[in-house]
């Protein structure tokens, strides 16, 4: 396998790169970052200087290159099975994927009114009826993977899986714009909080100018 290298954007706010880089971290993969400052001028001419779809995150292993989060991340998997991002049991797997897929097609009203922001000081937030439907659809998801699936462990399905990665974003929105959660609920988003990986994302976002 060549070297791995994710092209990604600020820490502070680039949501989808935080996605795939996480689950780097955590599967043990190593991989060369590039990180492309956001929201500039010549953001897109840096941008595809990397990947042709003009976005970020983007994957090269060798001469090949994925794009999109989720895919990336189906990629790592076959990369390497053994580290379990999606659960060994097949309707658990279906349900990670199925609330895996939700979420990188869904929730506009999310993100639209309750931006990913890691220089946002915690302090409860505003947010219209229709963000509300989306953090209930999100809580409702989380409830069903921890009943259903998440007793070996704190995450959605025990141990880490790509549906973590998918919704660590997620986490960090609800915990900067204190969304309140159950004890359970809250168990998780500080259990994902807690992942060195996590830390390491979120103290270099801290310091971008």
């Amino acid at each position: 396998m060549a070297e791995l290298t994710l092209v990604i954007g600020n820490k502070s706010f680039s949501s989808w790169s935080l996605r795939p880089w996480l689950a780097l971290k955590q599967i043990g993969l190593p991989f060369r970052e590039v990180l492309v400052l956001l929201r500039r001028p010549q953001t897109k001419a840096e941008i595809l200087r990397y990947s042709p779809s003009g976005k970020v995150p983007y994957l090269t292993d060798g001469s090949l290159g994925v794009w999109d989060s989720l895919a990336i991340l189906e990629y790592l998997n076959e990369l390497k099975p053994e580290a379990g991002l999606w659960p060994s049991d097949r309707g658990a797997r279906a349900v990670a994927r199925a609330g895996s897929a939700e979420m990188h097609s869904g929730f506009p009203a999310l993100r639209q009114h309750l931006s990913m922001d890691l220089k946002r000081k915690p302090a409860r937030g505003e947010w219209p009826s229709e963000a509300t439907a989306d953090i209930e659809r999100v809580r409702a998801i989380w409830t069903e993977c921890r009943q259903r699936f998440g007793s070996a462990g704190p995450f959605l399905f025990g141990g880490f899986t790509a549906a973590d990665a998918m919704y660590a974003p997620v986490v960090t929105r609800f915990h900067r714009y204190g969304v309140s959660l159950d004890r359970e609920l809250e168990a998780y988003r500080d259990a994902v909080l807690a992942l060195a990986a996590m830390r390491e994302w979120i103290d270099a976002a801290q310091k971008e100018s």
